[in-house]
């Protein structure tokens, strides 16, 4: 926990504790397996079609975005060079890292992780070959029926996922318009979408400044620093379960986002985005102030 919290060297720790750096390493490796082996099942199980809804109605209520079952986004954790890995974790900042691919709800707690993916790939490539995108588009996540949008008897409308343009558009997952010639209700809708999707750069917010070795490179074994933050996302969720949320905790963060790819989505896809686009527009879904804030 020690470590966790200050991101202290193994030297630091070798000196504090009168232990060898590397028994401190495999201290903090079994400490993190033990904590995700007793939290996952118990503070990031995956939801079921009740509490779907439960975390739409939550984004409707704080951001205003209805049939929204989470946000997504993928941020890059700074390592030292893993060992025989080329320019596999070298990403696009020109340090090495992999990257932590995360789903959260609007309370922002952590709801998927997948942690270790290659620095080097795309946030489209991360998800696609995660277990939650697979789900997804086997349509696997038990999310709810189709219903209306607040307001409206048709059309039924799917639930969604909010991400930023490195992700492709889909039935299920909607992303913002191309910024150039934008129509006054596209540019709305950009709008509301950001208001949803900024849940997760908050949460990433908080993870980070709550446990502080995120501030700096990791400097363990590839193993041990994947461990290390997939024990500080489910001790995320267990301290935002019981501390609650302090809104200075998720102002500044020193986790990088990836850099926006170009990605193409179907026709279903842009049918959805049409649709949340015309209701954002109408005495149903507008919001009274959104148009000063484009």
């Amino acid at each position: 926990f020690r470590y966790l919290g200050t991101g202290q060297s193994l030297a630091s720790l070798h000196f504090a504790f009168l232990v060898g750096k590397s028994t401190a390493s495999v201290i903090i490796r079994e400490t993190c397996v033990a904590i995700w082996d007793a939290l996952h099942a118990a503070v990031m199980a995956q939801p079921h079609k009740e509490q779907w809804k439960e975390i739409a109605d939550v984004f409707q209520q704080t951001c205003q975005f209805p049939n929204c079952a989470g946000a997504i986004d993928g941020k890059h954790i700074r390592i030292k060079k893993p060992v025989r890995s080329g320019s596999q974790y070298y990403n696009y900042k020109k340090y090495f890292s992999f990257v932590l691919f995360a789903m959260c709800d609007a309370n922002y707690s952590f709801r998927y992780i997948d942690v270790g993916s290659y620095g080097s790939r795309s946030d489209s490539a991360v998800f696609a070959h995660s277990d939650f995108g697979k789900l997804l588009h086997d349509k696997a996540l038990d999310l709810p029926e189709h219903t209306a949008l607040p307001g409206t008897t048709s059309p039924a409308m799917p639930f969604v996922f909010v991400g930023d343009e490195a992700f492709a558009l889909g039935e299920n997952l909607m992303r913002p318009y191309s910024s150039r010639g934008l129509s006054l209700a596209r540019r709305v809708f950009n709008y509301r979408l950001t208001r949803a999707r900024r849940v997760v750069e908050c949460a990433f917010g908080i993870l980070a400044n709550k446990w502080r070795f995120l501030h700096t490179p990791i400097h363990l074994k590839l193993e041990t620093a994947i461990s290390a933050v997939k024990a500080a996302c489910v001790l995320h969720n267990f301290v935002r379960a019981r501390d609650g949320y302090n809104f200075e905790d998720s102002l500044t963060h020193s986790l990088h986002s990836h850099r926006p790819s170009v990605v193409r989505g179907h026709r279903q896809g842009a049918a959805v985005r049409e649709q949340f686009t015309a209701y954002f527009m109408s005495p149903h879904g507008a919001l009274p102030w959104q148009l000063d804030a484009i």
